[in-house]
C-alpha cells in the first residue's frame, strides 16, 4: 500500500478538458495525469482543434483558433490517449460529470468507443471531506498547497491527481467519490 491507502501496483488516470464551446463535443484541450504507486508517474497533455472556428471561452482557458488551427482533431489524438488509459482501473476528474459528458460526446463525434473505465470525483469527494466554503479546483489546490495553472487542461489534470491523493490520505474512498 502507499502512503495514500492506494494499493501500489493500482493505476488511475485524472482527466480534465477545456471546451471552446458549449456543445459538449466541442474539446479544445486534453490533459491526463497518470497515478501509479501512489504518486503522479506521467502526464499526457494536447490541443485539440475544435469543431468550429469560434473559440469561445478564451477568457477562461486562454486558447485561440490561431493557437488550434494546427492541432490535432479528437480522433487524431484520441489512439495516443486511450494508450495512456490503458490499464487505468478507474478515470478521476474535479466535477467528472463535465469531463464525462465532454469525453462521451468526443468519442461519439470521432466514432469511436468510449472507454468503459468508472469515473470519480474529486469534487464529490471534496464534499464530503473538507470543511471548505468553496470546493473548487483552485480552492482545493490552495488548501492543499498544491501548483496549479488553472484552466491549462494538463495543469488541471495533475492537481486533481494531486487533490486525489489528498483525500484518500485523509480517508475519503473511492466508493465515496464514485460518480
Amino acid at each position: 500500500m502507499s502512503s495514500a491507502g492506494i494499493p501500489a501496483t493500482s493505476c488511475c488516470v485524472a482527466i480534465d478538458f477545456e471546451t471552446s464551446g458549449y456543445a459538449a463535443h466541442c474539446a479544445c484541450a486534453v490533459g491526463l495525469a497518470r497515478i501509479e504507486g501512489g504518486r503522479v508517474a506521467d502526464c499526457f497533455y494536447s490541443l485539440l482543434r475544435p469543431p468550429s472556428t469560434r473559440v469561445m471561452f478564451t477568457e477562461i482557458h486562454g486558447l485561440t483558433w490561431p493557437m488550434l488551427k494546427d492541432a490535432p482533431t479528437f480522433a487524431e489524438a484520441w489512439p495516443e490517449a486511450v494508450a495512456f488509459l490503458r490499464g487505468a482501473r478507474f478515470l478521476l476528474a474535479h466535477n467528472a460529470s463535465f469531463d464525462r459528458r465532454v469525453l462521451t460526446a468526443c468519442c461519439r463525434a470521432a466514432g469511436q468507443p468510449a472507454p468503459n473505465t468508472p469515473f470519480l470525483c474529486t469534487l464529490k469527494g471534496a464534499r464530503r471531506s473538507l470543511p471548505l466554503p468553496s470546493k473548487k479546483l483552485d480552492q482545493l489546490c490552495k488548501y492543499f498547497n498544491i501548483a496549479l495553472d488553472h484552466h491549462n487542461a494538463a495543469s488541471d489534470a495533475q492537481a486533481c491527481a494531486q487533490v486525489y491523493l489528498r483525500l484518500r490520505a485523509l480517508g475519503v474512498t473511492d466508493a465515496q467519490m464514485r460518480l
